[in-house]
């Protein structure tokens, strides 16, 4: 096999001008002629092995510097327009290749730029929750992700809808499950559908967790997945065709600007109206109150598992039927954030849930344990968390278990009727922030960043416990 052709002219361009050369006397150093060097800088003409061998003999170079790509500066740069503001610019990557080979200065000024519009965004970002929890609303305007338009639409509305609800009680007394769900939606898919349900192999469906397939009419399941999971995705697959007038409905009014946000935010309102059918509101809710919402027994008596039943406790908000009024936030172990939802809309502003001192985080040091703890946030407001592991689709030998934490909290005043609120009594609450930038909590080990609203820094002749003292 052939070596690959190596294009390197911008770059023994640069090399010849770091070096005060002009093409005519580099051309005479290296044995060619003026046109040929020119056009070798011009990419129409590769570097031979000779070229090579003579360019690191005169001037002593390392060939990485010829055959190497920019390929830090390239990532970096896709980032960049990946970004919503420039996310139709490029029609591929090859234009950031080139840019990153051929102007790496340019390159690496545009990173800078970018990376200086983020963080603005990001600290207005805070400032509005600063001013939202001090009573005054602000309009950031700016292009976004559908998913991130999505999430902000969930995240800010309860986490209930009225119609699904009773569609999906109605349902589930027509078809009298008993204590088969999964076989009785399988039963109800193929007769009234003509759909059949079946559970693939990873080799044969290893990127997928569901997938239907139109022409044969089959819902394929990856066997990844849980009992549980399994049984969420099938029960998906019926409420989108038992319930697809209501689901449109309920879509409706969400004010989402484009299609990509509108099917993911269906596909939402799906998996909600699953979880409805999976554990009715009137059973559920009944059996949540009686067990003081002790989730593990709540998961082993609807035959679901702790997310699950979890989740659907932030969906208890039935006028004359309400349970406590939970709220819910699940991260991995990097801090990123997959879910928020809460029955009365998550609260951002009074809670915030981005502390690193919140249980959810020491919940990866001991998997599957659950976390209890008494919050108290730096404007005196108590709450109440529940934080445990969960395991994702199940991997080969070889793969690295996705594991994510979920923290279930609610408002401190609720702690009588909670099966967990006497774990929490034993001692005085934690002292939290809603995020290290809002937070001004004095000397905290924890601390990430420094606050917006202080001046940063102490003097030369005192030094804080916090790695970002402020004044």
């Amino acid at each position: 096999m052939s070596d690959p052709k190596i294009f390197a002219g911008p770059r023994l361009r640069r090399i010849r001008k770091q070096r005060g050369l002009t093409q005519t006397a580099m051309a005479e150093e290296l044995g060619i002629s003026p046109s040929y060097l020119n056009l070798i800088e011009r990419n129409q003409r590769p570097l031979t092995v000779q070229l090579l061998i003579k360019l690191s003999s005169v001037y002593k170079l390392d060939l990485d510097e010829l055959q190497g790509e920019n390929t830090g500066t390239a990532s970096a740069l896709k980032e960049v327009f990946s970004d919503p503001l420039l996310i139709g610019e490029l029609p591929g990557d090859q234009e950031l290749l080139e840019v990153a080979d051929a102007a790496p200065n340019a390159a690496s000024g545009v990173i800078k730029l970018f990376r200086a519009y983020r963080e603005a965004q990001s600290r207005l970002s805070d400032l509005s929750e600063l001013l939202a929890q001090e009573g005054r609303t602000t309009e950031m305007s700016g292009t976004r992700l559908p998913v991130d338009e999505v999430r902000e639409a969930f995240e800010s509305r309860p986490n209930h809808y009225a119609a699904i609800e009773s569609v999906a009680e109605a349902f589930h007394d027509r078809v009298g499950p008993g204590e088969d769900l999964a076989a009785t939606l399988k039963t109800w898919l193929a007769r009234d559908h003509g759909i059949v349900v079946r559970a693939l192999p990873v080799h044969t469906m290893p990127n997928w967790r569901r997938r239907f397939d139109r022409h044969s009419m089959r819902l394929f399941l990856s066997e990844r997945l849980s009992p549980f999971d399994q049984l969420r995705e099938i029960a998906v697959e019926v409420c989108q065709l038992a319930f697809r007038e209501t689901i449109a409905d309920e879509l409706a009014q969400l004010t989402l600007s484009s299609d990509e946000a509108r099917r993911l935010a269906r596909f939402e309102i799906a998996r909600y109206a699953a979880h409805a059918l999976m554990m009715p509101y009137g059973a559920f809710q009944a059996a949540a109150a009686r067990v003081k919402y002790d989730v593990d027994v709540l998961r082993a008596r609807f035959h679901v598992s702790f997310e699950q039943a979890a989740n659907r406790l932030t969906m208890l908000q039935r006028p004359g039927a309400a349970g406590v009024p939970f709220f819910m936030l699940e991260v991995d172990n990097a801090g990123n954030r997959f879910r928020r939802a809460g029955a009365k809309g998550f609260p951002q502003s009074r809670f915030g849930g981005a502390c690193p001192k919140l249980n959810i985080h020491a919940a990866f040091t001991q998997p599957g344990q659950v976390f209890v703890e008494a919050v108290e946030m730096p404007d005196g407001a108590e709450f109440l968390t529940i934080s445990r592991t969960l395991e994702g689709p199940q991997g080969a030998f070889n793969e690295r278990v996705r594991r994510t934490a979920l923290l279930l909290g609610c408002d401190i005043g609720f702690r009588d009727e909670i099966v967990y609120g006497t774990a929490a009594q034993s001692g005085p609450p934690t002292p939290v922030g809603a995020a290290c930038r809002l937070c001004e909590r004095q000397g905290c080990l924890a601390r990430a960043e420094p606050p917006l609203t202080r001046p940063s820094g102490l003097d030369e002749m005192v030094t804080g416990l916090s790695a970002f003292d402020f004044q």
